[in-house]
């Protein structure tokens, strides 16, 4: 089966390789589990891409990971990443709390995350970033903070991970959380338990030196995410997979998640759409609205109604910075929703 998906993988990229900038500058591996693939399907993958004239080296090159597949593989997978050009590593920890993994059904322990960090580390893995995950009812204040903690001294060296990313758990249609609610079986956290340990984040990282730059994201001093950064200035993009997504500056096109179908033709189960301008303009404004850059004043003078803008300015859901742009501001960042709504 690997075999198979990197004959697939290898055939979209050759197929599509006009859709790729000459620009393009970061790589990222990721949406799933790409740490369950041996070495060999990288390989091939990134000779693909060398054919294409697009093979690096990359100015960030990202591959996500799982804690138990570091530890079932070891240092030297980790070593042959980075002889592949890999300088960033993801990893998914979510918790250090036993049980909330469990209900999470991850199939990692918090001992995995922590033995997992240190072969990260031991190999050499230049920037590393860890997930987390908050808003969950049986996940209180004092385990949240505990989580936070470990997160700060997961390194055995004691360095600071370079990237933290942390979301709030949503509950997917159609997902096995989405049946147990609808059967009553259980309830999402409150916006007011959300909003507390949204803060608690916020605060804990501030103190540890994080810059709080996106609104899920954290990092040290020159560690912010290439790759997902140019996603919030709405860059265009190419995606190859199954469920992956492709932007070209006015149009979307994505993969169907099907893994049979995309083995049997690559490129026979793609879909997408002709975004209209004010799809391209609501879309820039929400994502540059996500981070603490902002977005130009004199584009939300030309696109947004001038009483809201007048409103949010005046209430400080928006304020000013120095380059003439405005953001949200990092203890409104919990409501940014309803705020670009209020814009738009």
């Amino acid at each position: 089966m690997f075999g198979r998906f990197a004959d697939a993988l290898s055939r979209e990229i050759e197929l599509r390789a006009d859709e790729i900038s000459d620009n393009v500058n970061t790589l990222y591996f990721g949406g799933g589990t790409p740490s369950v693939l041996p070495l060999y399907v990288f390989e091939r993958l990134l000779s693909s891409l060398r054919r294409t004239g697009h093979g690096g080296p990359y100015e960030e090159f990202t591959v996500e990971v799982n804690p138990e597949d570091v530890v079932s593989r070891g240092q030297s997978y980790v070593e042959g990443l980075l002889k592949l050009g890999v300088n960033r590593i993801s990893m998914g920890v979510q918790s250090f709390d036993d049980g909330i993994l469990k209900f999470m059904n991850r199939r990692h322990d918090s001992v995995t995350a922590r033995k997992a960090y240190a072969i990260l580390e031991s190999a050499g893995v230049p920037n590393v970033s860890i997930d987390l995950i908050f808003g969950l009812p049986q996940l209180s204040d004092s385990q949240w903070q505990d989580t936070l903690d470990k997160a700060l001294g997961i390194s055995p060296s004691g360095r600071l991970p370079q990237h933290i990313s942390s979301y709030q758990l949503s509950v997917e249609p159609g997902s096995m959380l989405a049946k147990l609610v609808e059967r009553g079986r259980w309830e999402e956290a409150s916006e007011e338990l959300c909003e507390r340990q949204y803060g608690m984040l916020c605060e804990t990282l501030r103190k540890a030196g994080y810059s709080h730059y996106e609104i899920s994201n954290f990092a040290l001093p020159g560690y912010e995410a290439r790759h997902n950064s140019a996603y919030w200035r709405h860059v265009p993009y190419v995606g190859f997979g199954p469920g992956s997504h492709s932007f070209d500056g006015t149009s979307r096109k994505w993969n169907e998640p099907d893994l049979r179908k995309y083995l049997e033709d690559p490129t026979g189960c793609q879909d997408g759409e002709k975004l209209t301008r004010e799809q391209l303009v609501l879309e820039r404004i929400m994502l540059a609205l996500r981070t603490a850059d902002g977005i130009s004043e004199s584009y939300l003078q030309e696109h947004c109604s001038p009483d809201e803008l007048a409103r949010a300015l005046a209430s400080d859901n928006l304020v000013p910075l120095p380059d003439g742009n405005v953001r949200i501001p990092e203890d409104r960042f919990f409501v940014s929703d309803r705020i670009i709504s209020d814009l738009i």
